[in-house]
């Protein structure tokens, strides 16, 4: 395989077809599918709730393969945590493109909404269920968590800070104080779509937010 064409979440010089050793002849699976399917048991299940016998069996690999791929849980976790950034945020970057602070706003709340409440994904936001609880030993993860929604939030905020000096929001409206009502109205969301709240109550209080945005 050309290095140069390798997937960005597999290690660099690990083919895409990796084998798996045992009895017979070596079974072949593909890293991008397997990684796809720890990422279902990292958003169901959260970090500390994801065991490796869980992830090995929904991969279908075992242990040794999946160290020699991945490394170790906390390894995979992350890459597990880039694909989806990838595949499942990227109306973030959409949304911080729309011309008013409202619209985007509304283009992040719609966007969190069809990902918390999907039918092919688990309920709720990954971040939020990877970060909430958890014990010292998951210290590390939920501050890999942490800091990418602070990089996340660091981005809304300079949006809302370009929407304040192109006149878009109005006066005393401060961009931070902003920025953290959105992101805590989404986290909120992500919580009561994990914890089974209808999709139709979460619209409508999408639907409040935006008539309670503050423009001109």
């Amino acid at each position: 395989m050309d290095v140069s064409s390798h997937h960005p979440y597999i290690p660099v010089g690990m083919e895409i077809t990796a084998t798996q050793s045992g009895r017979g002849r070596p079974r072949e699976f593909d890293p991008e599918e397997a990684l796809a399917a720890a990422l279902q048991v990292f958003w169901r299940r959260g970090y500390e709730g994801a065991s490796l016998a869980e992830l090995t069996e929904a991969m279908g690999i075992t242990k040794p393969s999946l160290y020699a791929c991945f490394g170790n849980k906390e390894a995979l976790f992350r890459k597990a945590l880039d694909l989806y950034e990838r595949d499942k945020l990227c109306y973030v970057k959409a949304s911080l493109e729309e011309p008013t602070a409202k619209a985007v706003a509304e283009r992040m709340l719609r966007g969190s909404l069809a990902i918390q409440t999907g039918n092919t994904d688990p309920q709720g936001c990954m971040g939020v269920i990877s970060s909430v609880g958890g014990t010292a030993h998951s210290e590390c993860i939920r501050d890999e968590v942490l800091a990418r929604r602070a990089s996340s939030d660091r981005a809304l905020l300079d949006r809302f800070e370009r929407a304040q000096a192109e006149g878009d929001l109005p006066t005393g409206v401060e961009p931070q104080a902003l920025a953290c009502y959105l992101s805590t109205v989404i986290q909120g969301m992500a919580v009561q779509a994990g914890a089974g709240v209808p999709r139709e109550r979460l619209e409508q209080l999408i639907d409040t937010t935006l008539t309670m945005w503050p423009s001109k």
